[in-house]
C-alpha cells in the first residue's frame, strides 16, 4: 500500500496508514519489524510524517542510514 500523500490527506489517515503497516505480527523471528523500528513504537519513528513535517519515504530512507 502506498502512505498518504501529505498534502492530500488527514493526519488520522496517517496515522491509520503507519500503524497498518508497522503492527506488530508477534513472530519476531519472521518479521524483524521491532529491529528495523529498534524497539520503539511506529508512531514515535514516524511522528514527523503524521504531523506532516517529512514524507513518509524521508523517514524511510533516514532509518536505512
Amino acid at each position: 500500500m502506498t502512505a498518504p500523500n501529505i498534502a492530500t490527506s488527514t493526519k488520522e489517515e496517517r496515522l491509520a496508514f503507519v500503524k497498518n503497516e508497522w503492527k506488530c505480527q508477534h513472530n519476531c523471528e519472521i518479521c524483524g519489524r521491532c529491529h528495523v523500528l529498534k524497539n520503539r513504537s511506529e508512531e514515535e519513528v514516524f511522528a514527523d510524517y503524521v504531523e506532516g513535517k517529512k514524507t513518509y519515504l524521508e523517514i524511510v530512507l533516514e532509518m536505512r542510514k
